[in-house]
């Protein structure tokens, strides 16, 4: 019986010739992340296992970027508390502020993860980097402090779903609207403990920014993980951002699926989650009358470099609708930096927008984009349960960049097409 994608990386980093969903396994990692909030946790709980040392000073990622630049008092005892951690064991992979950015968007661009890598992160959405054809999975903090400590995790290997994608998406239509019609589609718990694995012809048409946005997501339809096969872009990606030896890894032809899905691509629409879940899906022409009061883009979802260039194209020239709050976060130092030089900031701004160092600030409801009771907001996040972005008897509206930045303009939820 074949093996999937994620079940050959695990069978391989379990040093077993095989493994069957199910199975419990122990397996090495390449790479253990936490950050601001989850970090301490795990922290605490290491110091109570009497270890001395990390596994691997250079295997470690601590990232302090959900409530980061400190937004208090408590905030800034977690910041110092992972800090001084990281200086205590040398850990090279810790960013401060001013260097920090967006986790998941970092990891990649910093070429800490690559193709046949095994990661946990003390995140859900860790399944991010399942972009480049790594296995990645959000853990708890107390898993997080035991691959500190050893370099070792324990998994159940997961059976798998696969989504056969066809056809070239339409203008406007990107990775973040084809992953919120996949969840819309099988629902938040379609995808439970399972791997969720990208192949197809329609593969070819997707940017690496369009895949992390879909990998990213996967965690939202339950999944353990989400995965694409290595191509030419994602080598070209990887040669880019990284030294790294990476490995290959493709499913064999007769590996079992619990599931096949067939995606036209070229059918799909801009689409929106509305509240309070994300499978509440409906596509932009099913929308109807919905005013808003602000609007985020950025996210480990949605704040790369491609997503700013699309908010900044519809944005340029026009002004935010007055009464509307439009915030922007590039997800990176570098994403930001690239904005400077290629003038998007300055459109931004022009536009009424207000732009912030990369945080997760707003996405949890923690800083920099609380909503207020009754109030509205279109994100280009990946979460919309109830109270996720503030009061409780606020709401979220899931979209891609696109479609916020029109939303933007016009002050209710709107397609880019709406302004030709």
């Amino acid at each position: 019986m074949g093996m999937t994608m994620t079940q050959k990386i695990l069978a391989k980093h379990a040093g077993l010739d095989e493994v069957k969903a199910g199975q419990l396994i122990e397996a090495e990692l390449d790479m253990v992340l936490g950050n601001d909030v989850t970090a301490p946790v795990a922290i605490g709980e290491m110091k109570k296992m009497n270890v001395d040392c990390v596994f691997c000073k250079d295997k470690i990622a601590l990232v302090p970027d959900h409530f980061t630049p400190n937004k208090d008092i408590k905030s800034a005892e977690l910041y110092k508390c992972v800090k001084d951690f990281a200086n205590e064991n040398q850990i090279t992979n810790y960013f401060e502020t001013g260097r920090v950015g967006i986790e998941h968007a970092l990891l990649p661009e910093k070429g800490l993860v690559v193709a046949g890598d095994v990661v946990i992160g003390a995140d859900s959405h860790t399944c991010t980097y399942g972009a480049l054809g790594a296995f990645s999975t959000g853990v708890g903090s107390t898993d997080m402090a035991a691959g500190m400590a050893t370099g070792k995790a324990w998994f159940k290997v997961p059976s798998a779903i696969r989504f056969n994608l066809t056809g070239k998406p339409a203008k406007w239509v990107s990775g973040k609207d084809i992953i919120l019609h996949i969840i819309g589609l099988i629902g938040v718990d379609g995808a439970l403990y399972r791997s969720m694995e990208f192949v197809g012809d329609g593969i070819q048409y997707l940017s690496m920014d369009d895949r992390f946005a879909m990998t990213n997501m996967a965690i939202e339809a339950g999944g353990k993980n989400g995965i694409f096969p290595v191509d030419d872009l994602t080598r070209e990606y990887m040669k880019e951002h990284s030294t790294k030896e990476f490995t290959e890894f493709e499913a064999d032809e007769d590996a079992v699926y619990d599931e096949e899905y067939t995606i036209d691509l070229s059918t799909l629409r801009p689409t929106v989650a509305f509240p309070h879940l994300p499978e509440n899906t409906r596509t932009i022409d099913e929308v109807g009358e919905i005013k808003i009061d602000q609007v985020v883009i950025g996210s480990c979802t949605n704040g790369r470099m491609e997503d700013m260039r699309i908010a900044a194209k519809i944005l340029k020239d026009r002004e935010v609708k007055k009464g509307v709050r439009c915030i922007i976060f590039p997800a990176t130092q570098d994403i930001y930096l690239k904005c400077i030089e290629e003038g998007l900031i300055t459109t931004f701004i022009k536009a009424g927008c207000a732009v912030s160092t990369p945080t997760c600030g707003p996405c949890l409801g923690g800083h920099m984009g609380i909503l207020a009771k009754g109030e509205r907001a279109v994100a280009t996040t990946n979460r919309n349960f109830v109270g996720r972005m503030g009061d409780p008897e606020s709401e979220v509206y899931l979209a891609s960049p696109a479609v916020a930045a029109a939303s933007a303009v016009t002050g209710k939820i709107s397609g880019p097409e709406e302004l030709d």
